[in-house]
């Protein structure tokens, strides 16, 4: 049985005058106006899920999947295009709405505009089958996202130094008074950065201690956002055996990270290549 045109048009909301203009040049009526792209929906969709699968990493939205076709394909596609496609083939990580629920007592901005200004510090702990619950100590730059760790079965404040003393290795070259001098070390209020001995040692290196905000953990925002990164990515994605296998499994993590994780905010450049640009930068 043939449905009247009228009738379907009625029913759909289409134009009448639309489809009979369309059927004279021939065209389909669920296609797209304007140009066409040179490459199509299903092989964009096929590309996408390649980066997806070949990435270090899970859950990257559809901004780093866009970043990773133009940097290593030289594919410029639209960010929307690639969300459609992203969210029609179900390739989006669950994504969850935080609420606020009382103001600030800051403007919320924590990031600064050039390294070694200000780095956040934080820690956790993840189970391992031998050695339970070991602790996790993070340090992060405010700027580049570059990231240094130092896992320990005891979480005190030794071993809360540890990875601000790779840090100022990493970027100074060693350990000597004043050394560090106008970088602000951010972090809560745990009983490891209060002790006398990391406030002492803060001192030494010429780091100006920087406390966050009281009740507002968004003080400490870039460390907490890359704690968050460390356990969706490392952390929660394998279980280790010992405190060695943990060790070995969050070093070789932090090593990709740093090389390989684009950062929006930055361009969709890596924290390396971000510090490495504003070192040139600096230089020049």
């Amino acid at each position: 049985m043939e449905i009247p045109l009228a009738r379907v048009c009625a029913i759909t909301g289409a134009s009448r005058s639309t489809v009979y203009h369309r059927r004279s040049r021939g065209d389909a009526l669920g296609c797209r106006p304007g140009p066409k792209t040179l490459v199509s929906d299903a092989d964009l969709t096929e590309k996408i899920r390649a980066v997806i699968t070949e990435s270090s990493f899970s859950g990257e939205g559809h901004r780093k999947v866009r970043a990773h076709l133009r940097r290593e394909q030289q594919l410029h596609v639209g960010k929307n295009r690639v969300l459609r496609l992203m969210r029609n083939a179900g390739l989006l990580a669950p994504q969850r709405v935080a609420k606020r629920r009382r103001p600030r007592v800051h403007d919320g901005r924590v990031i600064t505009d050039a390294p070694n200004l200000r780095w956040g510090t934080d820690a956790t702990m993840a189970w391992t089958r031998t050695d339970g619950w070991v602790w996790v100590f993070i340090l992060v730059d405010h700027y580049t996202d570059e990231a240094w760790a130092h896992v320990a079965k005891v979480g005190n404040r030794f071993a809360a130094l540890q990875p601000v003393y790779d840090a100022v290795i990493d970027r100074f070259g060693g350990l000597d008074p004043d050394v560090a001098r106008g970088i602000k070390l951010r972090h809560d209020w745990g009983s490891q950065y209060r002790a006398h001995h990391f406030q002492g040692s803060l001192n030494w290196l010429g780091i100006e201690d920087d406390a966050a905000f009281v009740g507002e953990p968004q003080g400490n925002g870039v460390a907490e956002r890359f704690i968050r990164t460390l356990k969706e990515q490392c952390l929660w994605a394998q279980l280790c055996d010992d405190v060695d296998d943990l060790r070995q499994a969050v070093a070789t993590f932090i090593e990709t990270y740093n090389n390989q994780w684009l950062i929006e905010r930055l361009g969709h450049r890596t924290p390396r290549e971000a510090f490495n640009d504003a070192t040139a930068q600096v230089a020049a």
